[in-house]
This record gives C-alpha cells, sequence and structure tokens, in this order.
C-alpha cells in the first residue's frame, strides 16, 4: 500500500502516530563545582555486573506539572537497577536512586557511576554519597550528549513505548513508569548480548550469576 491510504485508513480509526517532542535540556552545570573525571569514555560495555553504571535525568508531563525520572543502568546487563521519581531535580532525587541501585545492583567497591555534568550530580549531597557507599564519580564533557549515550537512549526508549501524552496526575505517570522498568523493560524486553545472545536485562545478569557460580 502507499503512504495516502495508509493515512486514510490512519484517519478513518483515528490513529496517530508516536512522535517524540522537542528535547528540552535539564543539564544545568554548576560552574563553581569540579567535575569528576570521564571514566567511560564512551566505552558502554561491562564485563560483569555491578561495575559500571550510567544514570541521567528526565521529565514526563502531567497536569499537576512535571514529573521527573532519575535512574542507574547496569552496563553489563542493561537492566534498570536503581530509580527515583519526585515533583523535582535536585540533588536527592539522584542520591535517592543511586541509594536503590547500591542496595539491589550488587555493587563492587569502586564501582564507576557516570552521568552528565548537570548540577545534580556535581552538588556536595551527591559527591558524598558517592564517597560513602566506596564508588567513583565520572563525568561526561558539558554539550556532549554521546558521552552518556547509554542512558540518554533509555529514557528515549521509555517515553516512546509508554507515549507522549499527558497524564492526568503524577500519581498515573508513576504507575505507568513503574510498570514499564519493573513489568517490561528489566523482565520482558529482549536485547542482544555479544556473549549471551537475545535475553532480557533480568535473565542477562542472572547469566553473569551463574557463570561467575560456575
Amino acid at each position: 500500500m502507499n503512504r495516502k491510504r495508509i493515512a486514510r485508513v490512519m484517519r478513518e480509526r483515528d490513529i496517530r502516530g508516536v512522535t517524540r517532542r522537542e528535547r528540552r535540556s535539564l543539564t544545568r552545570p554548576d560552574k563553581k563545582a569540579k567535575p569528576a573525571p570521564d571514566l567511560i569514555g564512551r566505552d558502554f560495555h561491562a564485563e560483569r555486573p555491578g561495575i559500571r553504571l550510567v544514570g541521567d535525568i528526565s521529565y514526563l508531563p502531567t497536569a499537576e506539572g512535571w514529573l521527573y525520572l532519575a535512574c542507574w543502568l547496569d552496563l553489563a546487563t542493561r537492566e534498570v537497577v536503581g530509580y527515583a521519581m519526585a515533583d523535582h531535580h535536585r540533588a536527592e532525587l539522584v542520591v535517592d536512586a543511586l541509594d536503590m541501585a547500591y542496595g539491589r545492583g550488587n555493587l563492587e567497591p569502586d564501582c564507576v557511576i557516570h552521568s552528565d555534568r548537570g548540577s545534580e550530580y556535581t552538588s556536595t549531597q551527591f559527591c558524598d554519597c558517592i564517597r560513602e557507599l566506596g564508588l567513583r564519580n565520572s563525568c561526561g564533557r558539558t554539550g556532549s550528549c554521546f558521552d552518556n549515550a547509554a542512558a540518554e537512549s533509555f529514557l528515549a526508549l521509555l517515553k516512546e513505548e509508554i507515549g507522549t501524552r499527558i497524564w492526568p496526575d503524577r500519581a498515573t505517570a508513576r504507575a505507568e513508569v513503574f510498570t514499564f522498568i519493573e513489568t517490561f523493560y528489566n523482565r520482558r524486553r529482549l536485547r542482544k548480548h555479544k556473549t549471551f545472545g537475545y535475553f532480557t536485562p533480568a535473565e542477562t545478569r542472572q547469566r553473569h550469576q551463574h557463570a561467575l557460580a560456575a
């Protein structure tokens, strides 16, 4: 069929394609803060879980205002091991997400925690949390989305999968994000792993654990 017939059928059935909204960057560097060195160098791979995490912040529109989401992905499995949502994107949002990742991600000492140079990630509160947990902070360059491409790719996927509408309230948006991460992305969405093949992030983590036990 040609595109005109497709367009007519879509009009008749009130079907609309998913389109991305214009991107509004949340990255606001603190010019007085000294950023951490880049320990990733655009190499978004890890030999095993718990040694390299990447994180970013995004936002979802609701009738009550923005809902902000901070998340941390394990580069060995691409599993979302930590996330937090709130009506703000202050430093405590990324700290709460990191606390969750530390509690459920089995992070090793000196695990690299990579992000952009937003003020949330260069704040004293976040740096103190990194130090207390025995982890290593890493930041990409200002204005370079490629330095944190793995985290940004996940957030773009999330927005495409759950849609680009405006939610009636933050509670509804929060519930849909939770369902997407915990029910679909981590446990049902297949991805190609260079060693294990096509498995979900959770299955990839389990295979790493079985290989380590063996």
